[in-house]
């Protein structure tokens, strides 16, 4: 092979490597990622927030107030591997009042990051209707989390960790469970 071959080579390779490096950071290639619909959610309900109390009833005491059963509980059951940028989770609602919620949708955002809530680390968002929950009742769903390269490598950035923020808003009323937790 002669001098002019090698150089030739060479260059192709550097040029796929910088080519490769771009796609990676810019997200551009095979692998989705993002908001489910391809959009941003513009209308994310991060506020916890009751009912207004009645007029006609004294206003809680501290410990009353401390004691206070939440609207709703959230739990993330388990988290299963079904690519190297994608996830399976499973999560579960409660209704854990006394009647039934009505208007009941769920909000996701997960951040790059432990304990972090900055919007230029969002790696994936998306919403779920759930309706009506009866009082006492359960709602069990799998989402299927698909990541880009760029963001995948922005949570390896950040040593494995992820903050989950997930808002249930309902007719009635609007909680926010926020955790963080190593998945790399």
């Amino acid at each position: 092979m002669n001098r002019r071959h090698v150089i030739g080579a060479i260059l192709v390779v550097l040029l796929l490597g910088v080519a490769g490096g771009v796609a990676l950071f810019t997200g551009v290639g095979p692998v989705p990622g993002g908001a489910d619909d391809d959009e941003q959610l513009t209308d994310f309900p991060t506020a916890t927030s009751h009912p207004e109390p009645n007029d006609s009833v004294a206003p809680p005491t501290s410990n009353e107030a401390a004691t206070e059963v939440q609207p709703f509980s959230f739990t993330i059951d388990r988290i299963e591997e079904c690519g190297v940028t994608c996830r399976d989770v499973t999560a579960t609602l409660h209704n854990t009042k006394d009647e039934t919620a009505t208007g009941v949708t769920v909000y996701s955002r997960i951040f790059a990051g432990q304990d972090n809530s900055d919007p230029d680390d969002i790696v994936w968002e998306g919403t779920q209707d759930v309706g009506a929950l009866e009082a006492g009742g359960s709602y069990t769903s799998t989402r299927r989390v698909e990541l880009s390269l760029q963001e995948s490598v922005k949570i390896q950035s950040s040593n494995g960790w992820i903050t989950i923020i997930t808002t249930v808003e309902s007719d009635a009323d609007t909680v926010t469970f926020r955790d963080s937790m190593q998945v790399a």
